[in-house]
């Protein structure tokens, strides 16, 4: 296993986000030797690691310089507007054009202070659970270039991992967050419907699937970001978050989820070790017992469903979307399966539409019982770059998507707050992350929780 990483003796150093922040505040660094720093880690690696989609490295967007996070470096996701920055969406089916003005989210993100050096690679329209693509090389895993570093936040996580820079935006509409934390050994928390900035591509769907976050290395760079957008944009239907700091000295009742929603086997590494995280959190006195997770049984077709209208909204709103040169032609064949499929169960919509926004009441009676539901992130370690390409045969890779995002998606439906934890590690030395999740408006008690297994498990550092 050969790792890529970026991390020396510069003004980076080691340091996660919080930490930069306060060197940056010390003058001990200068914003200057930051991204001289980032521009000499990105030419090392990026050869390798193809994660950057937009490189403004030279032409940076300047964040709040009262925030939290001022002056340190982070990329944006290339499906999210930048002012003066084309969004390519991850696709070659239309020539991007520069954004008229940032998104909602990316204010959110400069008022945190977060400097924004250019935007991360992204599989088509963040359709697929890696960062492929049809004709150009993917995006690799730090840990070890031959597999996948999952997806859609793929570059994001991918950047922040090999050490380009601490902290990265990335969202999540299935897993898209989570999933590549829990690929690349990253701390991933997908924030619960209505926390962050509403989200342009999010607002438009029938259900809105997609919340924007971070993909970070340590709980408190997560945590200071979310606190910092919190302050930015209240909104009213959650509680105030503020900044959580540390564990908390309650105990919880905890449910152990081993089960696939989708009937696919959980394979033995991703098993024993969220088993070995039930054992942690039982050391830390919180009560675990297994449980299920009780939801109609045609949530995986009717997701599924949802998830090839989508593709089908792509290719009909294309070129008012994204401009006259959009060809329903140049989207990946995985796309294009989706659209066909759509065409096939489309008398369905109504029906998947209204099962499927009752999906938050099955959620939040989970809860009655559970303060948190502890499951794998993916059912099986991150797959070798190949496996979920999207010029496998489009049947034969869909039943691969939804055996291996098995867990993801249903907080996604309900707008619930998860997070993956990089706890684990395959027999094959690649990271395996947990999952956690609460009832809506507790991103607190996943912090409060991650903080504690973060101090009784450290997870590993590449650069060791």
């Amino acid at each position: 296993m050969t790792r890529v990483h970026a991390f020396t003796d510069d003004a980076l150093g080691d340091h996660d986000a919080v930490g930069l922040a306060g060197e940056l505040r010390r003058g001990a660094v200068s914003v200057a030797e930051v991204r001289a720093a980032v521009a000499a880690r990105a030419a090392a690696v990026e050869p390798t690691l193809r994660g950057i989609q937009v490189d403004r490295l030279a032409d940076p967007v300047t964040g709040a310089a009262d925030g939290p996070l001022a002056g340190v470096p982070t990329f944006v996701k290339d499906n999210t507007d930048v002012q003066g920055w084309p969004t390519g969406n991850g696709s070659a089916a239309y020539v991007p054009r520069p954004a008229p003005a940032h998104a909602p989210v990316t204010r959110q993100i400069l008022a945190t202070g977060l400097d924004a050096l250019g935007k991360s690679r992204m599989p088509e329209f963040g359709l697929n659970a890696s960062t492929e693509f049809t004709g150009a090389e993917p995006t690799v895993n730090p840990w070890d270039p031959r597999y996948s570093c999952g997806a859609s936040s793929g570059g994001a996580a991918a950047l922040v991992a090999a050490g380009v820079v601490p902290i990265a935006h990335a969202n999540d509409g299935g897993g898209s967050i989570r999933i590549p934390a829990a690929a690349c050994g990253l701390v991933g928390l997908k924030p619960g419907r209505g926390r962050m900035a509403p989200n342009a591509n999010g607002a438009r769907m029938p259900i809105n699937l997609v919340t924007d976050g971070v993909v970070s290395r340590s709980v408190r760079d997560t945590a200071v970001f979310l606190a910092a957008a919190d302050r930015h944009r209240r909104d009213p239907g959650h509680p105030p978050l503020g900044l959580v700091e540390g564990p908390a000295a309650r105990r919880l009742r905890i449910g152990i989820v081993l089960d696939s929603p989708t009937g696919a086997t959980v394979d033995a590494d991703t098993r024993a070790t969220v088993e070995d995280t039930a054992r942690a959190l039982e050391k830390l006195g919180h009560e675990v017992e297994p449980t299920t997770i009780a939801i109609d049984r045609r949530f995986v077709t009717d997701f599924v469903d949802y998830w090839s209208m989508l593709a089908a909204t792509i290719a009909l709103g294309g070129r008012f979307a994204f401009g006259t040169t959009f060809q329903v032609a140049g989207l990946d064949p995985f796309t294009r399966g989706l659209i066909a499929r759509y065409k096939r169960v489309a008398p369905r919509t109504p029906a998947f539409l209204r099962r499927l926004a009752r999906v938050r009441y099955d959620y939040a009676a989970l809860f009655t019982r559970h303060d948190v539901l502890l499951s794998p992130v993916l059912a099986h370690v991150t797959p070798e770059l190949g496996w979920l390409s999207p010029t496998v045969p489009f049947d034969q890779l869909l039943r691969r998507l939804t055996d291996y995002v098995a867990f993801t998606p249903l907080n996604n439906v309900a707008g619930a707050p998860a997070m993956s934890l990089p706890v684990g590690t395959s027999t094959g030395g690649l990271p395996i992350g947990v999952h956690l999740s609460v009832a809506h408006g507790d991103e607190r008690t996943l912090l409060e929780l991650a903080y504690a297994l973060e101090a009784e498990r450290p997870w590993r550092r590449i650069q060791d």
